[in-house]
């Protein structure tokens, strides 16, 4: 797996005539070599694939990453680059800009003399955009995670809880069943701070007649999911219903009508021009969806300026919203896999308008 990865990566480094790439991203040296220690490089070549780390990874770095050459540097790291770069007689070498501040590229334009440095694309990230079998079979684990947690939570929240609570017991149940962590901070925004699209949960006490929005994810294996639901405490409103059926129609039809070949901005499209239609285009503000993967917001984006071309293999969020100030706020999120002739919809848990009385 990793093998194939590194030959992927080595043809962009024909393509745009490097000699070498410097890895400084953790989760791309983790992406490229397996190696999952909390300090390391990469330097791939042509022919050269090495690990800089320091003592604490010795042992492990040779395990994880048997296609790369370890190497154990001291106290400035690089001073082991340079070296390694004037051994293997390196004149160019792309690093990744997105990642490296300006102050650590100026003592590596000072450190490494006669080398230039040039910025690269995001080689790494597009590489990550497409997912293999081994990282789909994952992902459908983190997702079938999230649709229990989901199950679970539905089943004992109520009001006089606190929105801490709630997000305790999301968080407890994913780790007790396997996850690492939270893939992010767990939203749960009740009531009239349901319409604040990122409302991470507070002191707020739950209470009859409201919204409760819950955005959450497990992060496991090394790969995240991305769920959200709103759920109905007590008796709703007409617009209560409403509002949930224009969220819930628009995100169906977005799932429906998704096909690689499609932009992001037309995938978004679909749901935004339904939330138009009924006159709440102005209350959905973000982008209907985002890459999901090894981090939680990856490309591409399904947003107003995506332009990227969806693919077999990327995998997106769904999750088109409305958000009323005073009133409360509805989103509906699932992660999906672009097929060949459409999508596979990851996350099942139900999204008929649950109330709990």
């Amino acid at each position: 797996m990793h093998n194939q990865r590194l030959s992927k990566l080595r043809a962009l480094l024909v393509e745009h005539h490097m000699d070498a790439l410097l890895v400084t991203s953790a989760v791309n040296r983790k992406y490229i070599s397996g190696f999952t220690g909390s300090s390391g490089m990469l330097l791939i070549t042509a022919n050269k694939a090495l690990l800089f780390s320091d003592f604490r990874y010795r042992t492990q770095a040779p395990v994880q990453a048997p296609s790369f050459e370890f190497i154990e540097h001291q106290a400035n790291v690089v001073d082991a680059i340079r070296e390694s770069a004037a051994a293997l007689q390196l004149t160019k070498i792309a690093f990744e800009a997105h990642d490296m501040t300006f102050e650590t590229y100026n003592t590596y334009v000072n450190q490494l003399q006669g080398i230039e440095l040039k910025a690269a694309g995001k080689w790494i990230e597009q590489l990550r955009m497409v997912k293999d079998e081994d990282e789909l079979f994952i992902m459908r684990e983190a997702a079938l995670l999230a649709d229990q947690t989901f199950n679970h939570i539905a089943g004992i929240i109520k009001p006089g809880m606190r929105e801490l609570d709630v997000a305790l017991e999301i968080e407890f149940y994913m780790r007790h069943h396997g996850a690492t962590s939270s893939s992010f901070e767990t939203i749960v925004a009740s009531g009239e701070r349901s319409a604040l699209p990122h409302g991470v949960a507070s002191d707020r006490i739950l209470q009859y007649g409201e919204y409760v929005k819950l955005d959450f994810g497990a992060f496991y294996h090394g790969y995240c999911s991305d769920i959200t639901r709103t759920v109905m405490l007590g008796k709703p409103t007409d617009r209560h219903r409403d509002i949930y059926q224009i969220v819930l129609e628009a995100q169906l039809a977005t799932l429906q009508g998704i096909r690689p070949g499609m932009s992001g901005r037309e995938a978004d499209a679909i749901a935004r021009n339904i939330i138009t239609k009924h006159g709440y285009g102005e209350l959905f503000g973000h982008g209907t969806g985002h890459g999901l993967g090894m981090e939680i917001h990856e490309s591409p984006r399904l947003s107003l300026t995506g332009d990227m071309i969806l693919e077999p293999g990327m995998t997106v969020t769904v999750e088109p919203g409305i958000y009323i100030a005073g009133f409360g706020g509805v989103r509906i999120e699932d992660d999906i896999v672009i097929t060949s002739s459409g999508v596979d919809i990851l996350t099942h848990a139900s999204k008929d308008f649950i109330v709990i009385d």
